[in-house]
């Protein structure tokens, strides 16, 4: 009993602990001292989650303590913040209510609250049309006040701190979620260092043992990236001391997530990522002397020493990032022979870089410049949230399109910026300028070199729309624009214009049957006749002329050719209902028919896959019990995750796959974990890529190579040569993700070979 209740004693202690820890992290802010409102919160929080204990068995109001830090140390926020983040599980987890919020602490706080609460059952419900609406509430709560999605933000960070807890069906899950929204939306808002860690978290979880060798790689190359870094260093601290400049400057080490990601992209190893830190200059603000200017006076003074390469200059701090990030970026070949890229920061921009928008209020006297960035932004949710497309993963994909991707800054005749996502369309950018003018858009100018309307722009083009009043939206538009602005509003012109001709369609049949009414069983005759789907496509038809009406309604009614007789009537009529239900197509997932009847009979008698238990991917008789897809084409051994289709059948994606991290967003409900079995009657498809020094008979050194002690079934070899540079792919037949590492190591002992690596069909 004693035991017991030092236990008890010892946690109580903790949590004050804790508790006291965040008060002094606010107090070390610049924000006002409003402790008694913070400690209020607190003790409610701690009241109402009273014997209430997380999954890792430590008691809850840890969480919401945790989540409150980084509201305070690593955003920067105020009390009311603060006291919202205690409070964010109250309402959903316990009796209390918002209006019992809203008594005791105010329409703010209790504002947030309801907020965090609307969508604290995840942002991602059991079934796609729920992620949609959930993600809309988010996104409509964000608009009405950001504070709600920092604080989910924080709420995530922590619950990714603590995810070991959970099972690797609910880790998959998670880091999907993460992945495919927080991380990108912490960016967005400049969170760089939250996005940092909910990255590297997720890939620490998806692929633990390559994260663990990356790291232990970075620990290995430590002390010759301190040689560098010292050789570098040494001129520029002098000539920075000699200009009386204030500043810390260190070497900070790419995240393991990031290092990873450019070996995926690239198809390069580990020794081949040349660029593994930065250093980054801060220096302080220095009262007269413009930001600006210092930024670039540091500039001169590297670039003096070391020579610039001049496609690396990036000026953030001219042009600052919608996300308010701001910064001088510019890459120097060092004094060993390496690439070394510097970030030229003032502590003002290196705070808004950590912490966001929330640091902006730190710095604000008077008006600041960089308030109409967030309010830019918000417009956009407002214009994603306005499209009425009810599909929710295609919703999804528009928010990421738009909130979350690359941007690129093109300029009007008159001069002015324009910021668009990475892949806009000059046809975008008509519609970013008024919609009048997208309507009417007929080319466009880019750099004084007409084009089309679906020419991609880049960064720094300078764009002049050419218009026409003759000129309205065409549904092939749809096809190369880019932004949610312009699909919507072309969209919602194409509606119009239907309507417009199926009224005008309407009313010549109308005027063909007079006062005669038409019944439903003529009706339905005359939509199969006419192969229309319902009234309004008939009217359509009409109206666009695509039906030439006769003078006599009879002949109307029999112009088209009767069904044949081999057919029965009622059949083809129930063929044509069921089409305008569900058309019959091909499923790419399983290439089976896309007919419900088929699917339930061929669907009949399989047994329920067990979603809390790991899966065993294993052959029988060369028949596989899952599916591979082509868009990440894993192999035994690869980390891999299991999506349950709509026929109870199992897919197999790597965890890192693009569209299996749209999967786990999207259909969290049906990841399951799987594990291999041993594979040897069965073989897969591998794609070995190698480049290097062409010289006579170096294919042929290949293949003997890997003849020597392995026996390799080639489905396929494409070799090309240019200038001297050659390029090859084997397509192999192989077992094992370890069997290619194998291949993979032989081509490389060749003479000649540069680089080999694995790479996707």
């Amino acid at each position: 009993m004693g035991d017991s209740n030092k236990i008890v004693v010892d946690e109580d202690q903790f949590i004050e602990d804790e508790f006291q820890a965040l008060l002094n992290d606010y107090l070390n802010s610049n924000h006002r001292r409003k402790v008694d409102i913070i400690t209020r919160a607190f003790n409610m929080a701690k009241e109402a989650h009273k014997g209430t204990r997380r999954r890792s068995g430590e008691a809850y109001i840890l969480h919401p303590l945790s989540v409150a830090r980084i509201v305070s140390k690593e955003i920067g926020l105020g009390s009311t913040s603060i006291s919202a983040a205690l409070l964010h599980d109250v309402v959903e987890d316990t009796d209390y209510t918002v209006e019992d919020i809203r008594a005791l602490f105010g329409d703010k706080i209790a504002s947030i609250v309801d907020g965090l609460t609307k969508i604290s059952s995840g942002m991602f419900g059991e079934n796609v049309s729920a992620q949609a609406e959930n993600f809309r509430k988010l996104l409509l709560t964000m608009s009405d006040d950001i504070r709600v999605i920092l604080i989910k933000i924080a709420d995530r960070l922590h619950n990714m701190r603590t995810l070991s807890s959970m099972s690797p069906t609910k880790q998959f899950k998670i880091t999907g979620e993460t992945l495919y929204i927080y991380a990108p939306l912490a960016h967005r808002l400049g969170l760089f260092a939250i996005k940092t860690e909910l990255e590297e978290l997720c890939f620490k979880y998806e692929h633990p043992e390559t994260y663990a060798d990356l790291t232990e790689r970075i620990e290995v190359t430590a002390p010759t990236r301190n040689k560098i870094y010292e050789n570098f260093s040494v001129p520029v601290i002098e000539a920075l001391d000699k200009m009386g400049i204030e500043y810390e400057m260190h070497a900070r080490v790419k995240s393991v997530y990031s290092i990873w990601n450019k070996m995926q992209k690239k198809g390069i190893e580990f020794n081949e990522v040349y660029d593994l830190f930065a250093v980054r200059i801060v220096f302080e603000l220095t009262p007269g002397i413009d930001e600006k200017k210092r930024c670039w006076d540091i500039y001169s003074a590297i670039t003096d020493i070391y020579k610039l390469r001049p496609d690396r200059i990036r000026d953030w701090v001219s042009h600052p990032k919608a996300n308010g990030y701001q910064a001088l970026h510019l890459t120097v070949m060092g004094p060993d022979g390496k690439w070394i890229e510097i970030q030229i920061r003032s502590r003002r921009m290196d705070d808004i870089a950590e912490k966001g928008f929330a640091a902006h209020w730190k710095y604000k006297e008077g008006k600041i410049e960089e308030d109409n960035e967030l309010e830019k932004w918000l417009k956009t949710i407002q214009e994603i949230l306005s499209n009425p497309n009810p599909n929710a993963i295609d919703f999804l994909d528009t928010v990421k399109m738009n909130l979350f991707s690359s941007e690129i800054f093109v300029f009007t005749p008159k001069g002015e910026i324009k910021t668009l996502p990475q892949g806009a369309t000059a046809l975008d950018f008509a519609y970013s300028i008024h919609t009048r003018i997208g309507d009417h858009c007929l080319g466009a100018k880019i750099n004084h070199t007409l084009v089309p309307l679906s020419q991609k722009l880049s960064s720094g083009d300078q764009i002049e729309i050419l218009t026409s009043q003759s000129v309205h939206p065409q549904p092939e538009w749809l096809n190369f624009v880019s932004t949610a602005k312009a699909r919507t509003k072309i969209e919602a012109s194409i509606r119009r214009q239907r309507r417009r001709v199926a009224e005008k369609g309407k009313n010549m049949l109308d005027e063909l049957f007079g006062n005669e009414a038409i019944d439903n069983t003529t009706f339905n005759k005359i939509l199969y006749v006419y192969n229309a789907e319902n009234k309004e496509d008939l009217y359509f038809l009409i109206g666009n002329n695509d039906i030439i009406l006769p003078q006599d309604k009879q002949v109307f009614i029999k112009v088209k050719d009767e069904p044949a007789k081999s057919e029965n009537l009622f059949v083809r009529y129930m063929k044509q209902a069921m089409s305008a239900i569900k058309k019959p197509g091909t499923d790419p997932k399983s290439n089976k028919v896309g007919n419900e009847l088929t699917e339930q009979v061929e669907n009949k008698g399989k047994v329920k896959i067990d979603r809390k238990s790991i899966y065993k991917l294993e052959e029988h008789n060369f028949i596989k019990n899952f599916i591979i897809l082509s868009c990440c084409n894993p192999l035994p051994g690869d980390d891999v995750f299991g999506f349950i289709t709509d026929n109870e059948e199992v897919e197999v994606h790597k965890r890192s796959c693009q569209n299996g991290l749209r999967i786990k967003s999207n259909h969290g409900d049906r990841i399951i974990d799987v594990a291999w079995g041993d594979y040897r009657q069965y073989s897969f498809l591998a794609s070995i890529v190698f480049t290097g020094i062409d010289r006579v008979g170096i294919l042929g050194s290949i293949l003997s190579k890997l003849a020597e002690d392995l026996i390799v079934n080639i489905q396929s070899v494409n070799v090309s040569s240019n200038d001297g540079i050659f390029e090859g792919v084997f397509n192999v037949h192989v077992h094992s993700a370890e069997e290619v590492n194998q291949l993979c190591a032989k081509i490389a002992k060749v003479n000649g070979v540069s680089t080999v690596h694995r790479s996707n069909l």
